[in-house]
C-alpha cells in the first residue's frame, strides 16, 4: 500500500501563484488538491516554496508564475516529486514565448494538463512526461428557471483573457430584447474593463454588473440561471465551466481549444472567439429553440462524469504516488 510502504506521512506542497482573497480558479484547484491528498499526505499551500528540506513532492500551479518555487526546488533537489499544472496562460502564450515557463517544463518530472486539447500545446519532446487531468466540482440539484425570461449569466474576473467586452457588446446588441437577462458575476480587477462593465450596466437594462462574489454566492446564482456564458480567448480548463455542466445548467462558450477540450469538439454551442454578433445569435437561438436547448443540456450531462471528484482524486494520487515511489534518487 501507499501509506504502508512509507516511514512517515508524505509532505506535499502546493505552490499557487493566487491563495484564498483572490477567489480564483487557480486558488480552487490548490484547494481541491489539498483536500483530496489530505488523507494520505501532510499538505500545505504556499505562494512561494518556503525551502522545506523535508517535502517530498512540489505541485506547482502555473509554469511562469511559479518559476521562483520550481528553480528553487529544482536547485535543491532536481527534478525529483517536480509536478507543474498548466493553466491557460502557460499553455496558449507563456510557453510560446517565456523562458522561465519553457525551462519548467524542461525540469518537471511530470506535466499536468487541465484539458485534452492541451497536450498538442506541449513540445514534442516533453509529451511523454504529461497527463491530462481533469478538474472536478460538486453535483448540484438542477433548479426551476423562470419561464418568461431567460437568464444568462458570465462568470469571470474582468480581465482581458476572459474577453467580457463579448458580453458587453452582445448585451448592447440584444437590448430590445427584454426577456433576455444578461448578469455578470466578478472582481474588478481592471479598472477599465470595470468601468465598461458600469458602463454598460447604466446604458443598457437587460445587463447588470454583480460584481465579485463568493465562489458558493457564484455556483448557487448559476443554479437558478438557464444558460452559462463563457467568452474567454484563453483558458487551461475553465472551472465554471464544469460547475455548470455539473449543475445541469448548458454552456455557451468561445470556440478556444481550451473549451473544446472541456466541451468536445462536436459541441453545438461555441461561438467565434471575440464575436458579440455570434454570441447573441445563439442567445437568441436558446431562447426560441427547445430543440437546440434539448442538445446542449444532452451534450452537456454526457461530459459530465469527466468532471467527477472522485475521478480527479484518483488521478491526482496515482501522480503523487508514482513520484514518491517510483521517481529514481
Amino acid at each position: 500500500m501507499f501509506i504502508a510502504a512509507q516511514r512517515r506521512k508524505p509532505k506535499i506542497v502546493i505552490v499557487s501563484p493566487a491563495l484564498a482573497r483572490a477567489n480564483n480558479g487557480n486558488w480552487q484547484t490548490a484547494r481541491r488538491y489539498a483536500r483530496m491528498l489530505s488523507n494520505i499526505c501532510s499538505v500545505r499551500i504556499l505562494q512561494e516554496w518556503d525551502g522545506n528540506e523535508t517535502d517530498d513532492v512540489l505541485i506547482a500551479l502555473h509554469a511562469r508564475r511559479s518559476y521562483a518555487s520550481i528553480a528553487a526546488w529544482h536547485a535543491a533537489r532536481g527534478s525529483r516529486g517536480l509536478v507543474v499544472v498548466l493553466t491557460g496562460t502557460d499553455l496558449y502564450r507563456d510557453i510560446q514565448q517565456d523562458s522561465q515557463a519553457q525551462q519548467s517544463l524542461q525540469w518537471a518530472a511530470r506535466l499536468v494538463v487541465l484539458q485534452a486539447a492541451g497536450l498538442a500545446e506541449l513540445p514534442i519532446a516533453v509529451r511523454d512526461k504529461a497527463q491530462v487531468l481533469f478538474q472536478s466540482t460538486t453535483t448540484r440539484q438542477t433548479l426551476a428557471k423562470a419561464k418568461h425570461r431567460i437568464r444568462a449569466v458570465m462568470v469571470g474576473h474582468l480581465r482581458a483573457e476572459k474577453s467580457p467586452q463579448t458580453f458587453f457588446e452582445a448585451a448592447a446588441l440584444l437590448a430590445d430584447h427584454t426577456d433576455l437577462e444578461l448578469r455578470h458575476i466578478g472582481g474588478e480587477q481592471d479598472p477599465a474593463l470595470a468601468q465598461q462593465a458600469h458602463h454598460t450596466a447604466a446604458r443598457y437594462a437587460n445587463y447588470q454588473f454583480l460584481g465579485a462574489q463568493s465562489h458558493e454566492q457564484a455556483r448557487r446564482y448559476i443554479q437558478r440561471s438557464h444558460v452559462l456564458v463563457h467568452s474567454s480567448v484563453m483558458e487551461g480548463g475553465a472551472h465554471v465551466i464544469m460547475e455548470a455542466i455539473c449543475s445541469g445548467v448548458p454552456v455557451l462558450a468561445s470556440r478556444i481549444a481550451g473549451n473544446i477540450g472541456m466541451l468536445g469538439e462536436d459541441y453545438a454551442g461555441f461561438f467565434t472567439v471575440g464575436d458579440a454578433h455570434d454570441l447573441a445569435s445563439l442567445l437568441l437561438k436558446f431562447r426560441n429553440e427547445p430543440v437546440f436547448v434539448g442538445r446542449l443540456l444532452e451534450q452537456c450531462a454526457a461530459r459530465a462524469p469527466i468532471f467527477s471528484p472522485a475521478r480527479e482524486r484518483s488521478g491526482l494520487i496515482t501522480i503523487v504516488q508514482d513520484l514518491i515511489l517510483k521517481e529514481p534518487s
